[in-house]
Formats: C-alpha cells, structure tokens, sequence
C-alpha cells in the first residue's frame, strides 16, 4: 500500500496557468474525490500524477517513488481510465482485455484469468466476442474501466468516468470501484464534476477550480468550513405572525421567514430540538417537515459564486 504525495505541483500551458501551487496526500486505501467544473485542473493533476505529462514544478511520490524520476515504476503501480474511450473499435471485448493485459505482461493461464475476472466486473461476459463497435456506450465505458485494471494495480485513477453514460451504467461503475476498494483495499482516484458521485463514494475531497484548491478534506469538513447552517421548512394552514419572534429567540436560530403557509428555520448546530419543542408547543398544525442541509453545491456556490457545472 503506498500514500501519494504531491507537493506544490504547478503546471502551465503557454500562457495559460492550469495548476496553481496544488498539494494533497491521499492515503493508502482510501477512495479520494477531485471535484470541479471543466476546466478546473483535475485532468491535468491526474495526468501527472499517472506521468503521462511532465509538471513545472514540484514533486509526486507514491510510496516514497518519484513520478519524475521513475515513472515506469509507477505507471506499473496504477490503472488509469481517461474520460476518452481508449479501446479498439474493430477487435472483440475480449481481444481488447488481451491486448492490455499483454501489455502488462500477463501471459497464459494468468492472462485468462484476469480477461475472465475483468468481464466479470464489467458485466460483459456474454458480450465477449462481440466488437467493440456493436456496444453502447456504457458498455464502452464499462470495458474501458475492466482494461484499467486488468493488471491488478494498487492505485485506481479514473477521470470523469460515467461522463455520458445511462443511468444503469453509470450506478453499476461506481458500485464496482466501491467494491474493488473494499476487497483489495485499492486506493481511488476519482476526478467528476457531478457533486452526487463524490458524495457518495469519497472518502475525502479537494474542491479545484482554475487551478487552484479551493478547500479539501472530508465532506463533513468541508461543509463545515463553509457553513454550518441548515434550514427547516414547516407547512402549515395558517402559521401566526408571531412565531417569527418566538423561534428567532432559540438560541442557534439565526434568522426566520413566514411565507404564507410556510415558516422557514435557518439555524446552526444543537437546537434543533428545541426549534421542535417550541413548534409542538405552540399548537400550530404541522402539515409538512422538510429538512435541508448544506451540501458541496451550496459549498461550491459559497466560494466561487457559480454554479458547480458552469
């Protein structure tokens, strides 16, 4: 298992500033989210960190290893699935799995057992003397991730997996690197910019956007530098005007609306129960209780005033 260390990594192309001082460690084991819109950086982090191209300035080690001065040492290390469909429209599925497995090495009998266990991620078994041409595009994208890890890497590096694909395709991808990480604690790259991905399968998250760290850490941490505000929302038939006064004296509370027949709570950690306790006690007819609490768009909106995917 080896710790990926990148240390004020600086990347330009001609004029333009791609990557911006960037540094991270994401640990063994741990599936690890780079989240920003188009254009953030993270294609070009990646690529770095994969040695595909070379950085400014700065360093990447994985396990103690220089990306720079030994990068097929590392490229050995890592399976890596670009945003691109990388395969061979014209050759079968499983001509496909042994061209990339052949180019790892594998031969023989463990060369057929990594095809067998590969179609058996991608759930293409049956689809394996089909061309690659005869596929939907989650299937193209489901065998472009099984030919990323027909080596058997320790380190996963995917960028903008599920860009395009059906909605079945697209759930059956991110339950497969969930499941590959959990038995064979594979450490996870996973650049998107759909915030719902990252939420659900990262352990922790940096947040880019023109080349820059915006704010890292867990999602709960995040949050939780930004805001830690959530909002309650109460239907009711007919909400008194004074219960705008009663809940703005909760201490927590930080500001109240009454819309109609809807009384909004915006409050901070802790007095939730109390907002309860009073609402109860004021006898006013609930109809409705909806509960809403901040998330990474309300974050990216808070930092850069756009909207995740703009």
């Amino acid at each position: 298992m080896h710790t990926i260390q990148i240390n004020h990594i600086t990347k330009r192309y001609d004029d333009q500033l791609a990557l911006d001082n960037v540094s991270l460690e994401i640990k063994p084991g741990e599936i690890f989210g780079l989240l920003g819109p188009n254009g953030a950086g993270k294609t070009t982090l990646i690529h770095i960190l994969c040695g595909l191209i070379p950085m400014d300035n700065g360093e990447v080690t994985i396990g103690g290893i220089s990306v720079k001065k030994d990068p097929e040492t590392i490229k050995n290390r890592i399976g890596f699935v670009p945003q691109e469909i990388v395969l061979f429209d014209n050759l079968s599925v499983n001509d496909n799995l042994d061209y990339f497995g052949r180019l790892y090495g594998l031969r023989g009998a463990h060369l057929k057992e990594r095809i067998a266990e590969a179609l058996k991620i991608a759930v293409l078994s049956d689809r394996r003397k089909s061309k690659v041409k005869k596929l939907s595009g989650g299937m193209k994208r489901r065998l472009n991730l099984a030919c990323a890890i027909m080596h058997q890497p320790d380190i996963l590096v995917l960028d903008e997996p599920t860009l395009g694909v059906d909605p079945q395709s697209r759930h059956h991808i991110l339950e497969s690197v969930r499941q590959m990480n959990a038995d064979r604690q594979m450490t996870v790259v996973y650049t998107s910019h759909y915030m719902e991905e990252v939420e659900a399968l990262c352990d922790r998250l940096m947040i880019l956007d023109l080349g820059r760290e915006l704010v890292s850490g867990t999602k709960t941490q995040i949050l939780r530098t930004i805001t830690n505000e959530s909002t309650m929302r109460i239907g009711s038939e007919a909400i008194p005007p004074e219960m705008a006064a009663l809940m703005s004296e909760i201490k927590g509370v930080k500001r109240v609306n009454i819309q109609g027949d809807l009384l909004e709570i915006f409050f901070g950690d802790n007095c939730e129960e109390q907002i309860m306790h009073e609402l109860l006690k004021s006898k006013v007819r609930i109809k409705t209780i909806t509960m809403e609490e901040p998330n990474l768009e309300t974050v990216f909106l808070s930092i850069t005033g756009k909207a995740l995917r703009d």
